[in-house]
């Protein structure tokens, strides 16, 4: 007899699991325990709806129920559709339940299964009974994707964008068509450019304005975020402008990395700094190097704070407002021209 393929097991398993909940519910009172899965109220689609991605297309029969979000953010969208995922992926900032402030009270109090970071789990992902696999800034490859798809209709990525490149507006939209959605997704993408609209008009030497952001891996090591990342896609959004030569290290990646003796690729109109731990920023100020940049001198640097950098990384409907928020006196104080105009300290 043929070996059975991994797909095959999966499914199996998929099944098994469903047939011994199934088994197990009977005759309950039918209340939910917190983080079961909330049944979305009426959307705005008629399923069956089928959607395009890197892997081909996933057809969604009916509304989901069991959500797993297994990319790194994909829970924020999620969440302000409405929908209350049974599993999250986690990704740094040991935030509880992989849920960052911007986003922990639409949990409304349920508690998702956490999903490990290191790896995507598709054992775990199978325990929770998916109707809808939700991966569109997991980078998921091919096998894995169609290791998913045997458990449950799966969202890989746009295959118009490098892995992790996803815009937020796009992924947003691609979530709110699988959860019938799409209108609110609409109205929700549309607050947060308004939102960005209104931050461009009011820091006007933001538009055309070269910036990157940045990072630092190691004691010789920096980087900078590609046109295609979120982060740098943020920029854009802004009015500004990420540099060829940072574009052009990038390359088909969401990133670029080169050594501190080229820090002055990052010393334009603006430089905004992702810390993400504590003394990332004393670390970066007291380089000897980085003192060299014009940026430096003429107070034309952002540092985020812990928080702000990881709103920036999930770049979501969430998290941009609440970034937003904080980040616009520092813009507006970085770009105003004038050495001598403190840049607020970082919120959060």
């Amino acid at each position: 007899m043929p070996r059975p393929t991994r797909r095959a097991a999966l499914a199996a398993l998929a099944l098994a699991l469903v047939a011994g909940a199934a088994a197990c519910g009977a005759g309950d009172d039918g209340d939910a325990a917190p983080g079961s899965g909330s049944a979305p109220a009426a959307g705005d689609a008629a399923f069956p709806v089928t959607i395009e991605h890197k892997y081909g297309s996933t057809t969604i029969a009916a509304p989901p129920e069991r959500v797993v979000s297994v990319g790194f953010g994909d829970q924020d969208p999620i969440l302000a559709l409405g929908v209350v995922p049974v599993g999250v992926r986690d990704w740094y900032g040991d935030q509880p339940q992989a849920t960052w402030p911007w986003a922990h009270d639409l949990l409304e109090g349920a508690k998702p299964e956490v999903l490990s970071a290191d790896e995507l789990n598709v054992e775990a992902v199978a325990a929770l009974r998916p109707d809808l696999i939700v991966g569109v800034s997991s980078g998921m490859t091919k096998d894995e994707y169609e290791s998913l798809s045997a458990l449950a209709p799966t969202l890989a990525q746009s295959g118009d964008v490098i892995d992790y490149g996803m815009p937020w507006q796009d992924g947003t939209r691609m979530i709110g068509r699988a959860l019938g959605r799409e209108a609110e997704a609409d109205r929700l993408i549309a607050g947060v450019e308004e939102r960005f609209a209104r931050v461009r008009a009011d820091v006007p030497g933001l538009k055309g304005a070269e910036a990157t952001v940045s990072y630092v891996m190691d004691e010789t090591q920096i980087g900078a975020y590609g046109p295609d990342d979120v982060r740098g896609r943020m920029l854009t959004d802004l009015g500004m402008v990420v540099p060829d030569e940072i574009a052009a290290k990038a390359g088909d990646k969401f990133y670029s990395q080169f050594s501190f003796e080229q820090i002055g690729l990052l010393d334009r109109d603006l430089l905004i700094w992702i810390t993400g731990e504590p003394g990332v920023a004393e670390r970066i100020k007291a380089h000897p190097l980085r003192r060299r940049l014009a940026a430096a001198a003429e107070g034309r640097e952002i540092f985020l704070s812990d928080m702000e950098s990881g709103a920036a990384s999930f770049s979501s409907v969430l998290s941009l407002p609440y970034l937003l928020d904080s980040l616009e006196p520092q813009l507006a104080a970085a770009i105003d021209g004038d050495p001598a105009t403190a840049v607020p300290a970082a919120a959060g």
